[in-house]
């Protein structure tokens, strides 16, 4: 996928002693005059996402901005410790190593915390809880959980969805996409049995394509969180102390209450 950087508007003006987000300096000082101060140079947070998993982050409007509840929420982080937020679009299972290379300072993406992520990056504190649902044509012969075995399973390559479907039912029973919408049109047409996505993103996608539904039983629930390479620890312990304060003011409840209606 090509990568996008998009800077959100509420930039800020930092100084170079901010040095848990990334330092901008090097990139501008080769264009400006030797007499140019680098500790004016902007503290920038890059944020690796795949921008293809709506309410939480989604393109949208005429210049395609990036937008969602991951995208707000990382803003408002950044504005809190003090950085100028970018969002760079990438494959969902680029993200991660994106992070761990230094090229990224923070993974957002829906990015559920599990065991085996945990060995590469640190997670933050959660943020949000998620379920993992399934999605069947309207008159499938799949009424449950205990009816999927032996059907072809569509899933987001990379996502949880992924790995819970292959450790299930099998990677021979497993049909992998780049996008989670692009899962859902094959479902549309026949080229698999079901699809295991998160349960917002499901709802978008099954309102948005007809004949399809959700079954009613949860598939798994998760915890989302912010990924952030292990040895930055400084960075982790900002991110989390803005997290607490987000939550304690009840931005993040604010912010999630605009994507996500409560039925």
């Amino acid at each position: 996928m090509k990568k996008k950087l998009i800077t959100l508007t509420m930039a800020i003006a930092l100084t170079a002693s901010l040095v848990a987000c990334s330092d901008s300096s090097a990139e501008t000082t080769a264009d400006t005059s030797e007499n140019t101060n680098a500790s004016e140079a902007t503290q920038t947070l890059v944020m690796a996402t795949n921008a293809e998993f709506p309410p939480y982050e989604y393109h949208d409007g005429e210049d395609d901005q990036i937008v969602g509840i991951d995208a707000e929420i990382a803003a408002a982080i950044a504005e809190k410790i003090g950085c100028t937020l970018e969002i760079e679009d990438i494959a969902f299972d680029s993200v991660i190593p994106e992070v761990t290379s230094g090229k990224a300072d923070i993974g957002m993406a829906g990015m559920t915390v599990t065991e085996e992520r945990k060995q590469s990056v640190n997670f933050s504190d959660s943020y949000a809880t998620a379920v993992q649902v399934v999605i069947v044509p309207e008159d499938s012969d799949i009424a449950s959980i205990d009816d999927l075995s032996g059907k072809i399973i569509g899933v987001q390559s990379g996502t949880t969805g992924d790995l819970y479907a292959t450790d299930d039912y099998g990677d021979e029973n497993v049909e992998r996409y780049n996008k989670g919408m692009e899962a859902v049109q094959a479902l549309s047409q026949g080229k698999v049995d079901a699809v295991i996505i998160d349960n917002e993103p499901a709802k978008v996608f099954v309102e948005e394509t007809e004949g399809l539904k959700i079954l009613d039983s949860a598939y798994a629930e998760e915890q989302y969180a912010i990924a952030i390479a292990i040895d930055n620890t400084e960075l982790l312990d900002k991110v989390n102390a803005a997290l607490a304060e987000l939550k304690a003011d009840g931005t993040i409840d604010s912010i999630v209450s605009k994507y996500i209606t409560v039925e």
